[in-house]
């Protein structure tokens, strides 16, 4: 399973209301060390995939997501678990520490 770009407007649907797990990426393409994680990001979603749904929200195009979560940095990283955040961490980190805290939170 790939990333899924969210939107203010499917932020709830894809994130809040998910039946698994959800790692919630603000993001945005000016930001580098955003780049830095999207590639471990994108093999995470597909190496647990089924487990975790990973979700990017760029926050130039959707601020109010990001205001909503109080992001005041990016990258900014938040797992939803039933409909609630259970884990938050903010800046780049190597995929296997984003894996290990993962799975640590679901």
């Amino acid at each position: 399973m790939a990333t899924v770009a969210v939107t203010d407007a499917t932020f709830d649907a894809e994130v809040k209301n998910s039946d698994i797990p959800v790692v919630v990426d603000f993001w945005a393409e000016w930001c580098g060390p955003c780049k830095q994680i999207g590639p471990a990001l994108e093999e995470l979603a597909t190496e647990m995939g089924g487990k975790i749904k990973i979700a990017k929200v760029d926050v130039d195009s959707n601020p109010n997501s990001a205001v909503a979560m109080g992001v005041r940095g990016i990258p900014a990283l938040f797992i939803f678990k039933n409909g609630e955040v259970v884990s938050n961490r903010a800046g780049a980190a190597p995929k296997a520490a984003l894996k290990s805290w993962i799975e640590e939170s679901i």
